[in-house]
């Protein structure tokens, strides 16, 4: 997807579409926390730490479960 910046003000902004903050779970209430590497801007929403640690326990999960796969598919 490329975007282009809005002026608004004194500022510019990024305008996301419905479509991706439905699939991010993000709402004009979810806050945001935003890095950078100095080339890339990375938006992410803050999530819970209880929440995190279930993702990444079903990460590692699906990660053990299908490694074989993964394996095959990066060959």
């Amino acid at each position: 997807m490329v975007k282009t910046l809005s002026r608004t003000g004194n500022s510019l902004a990024l305008i996301l579409d419905k479509p991706l903050l439905e699939a991010t779970g993000i709402d004009a209430d979810t806050p945001l926390e935003i890095s950078t590497d100095g080339d890339v801007i990375v938006i992410a929403p803050v999530r819970p730490a209880a929440e995190r640690r279930r993702f990444r326990a079903a990460a590692a999960a699906v990660t053990e479960r299908y490694a074989g796969v993964f394996k095959r598919l990066a060959e």
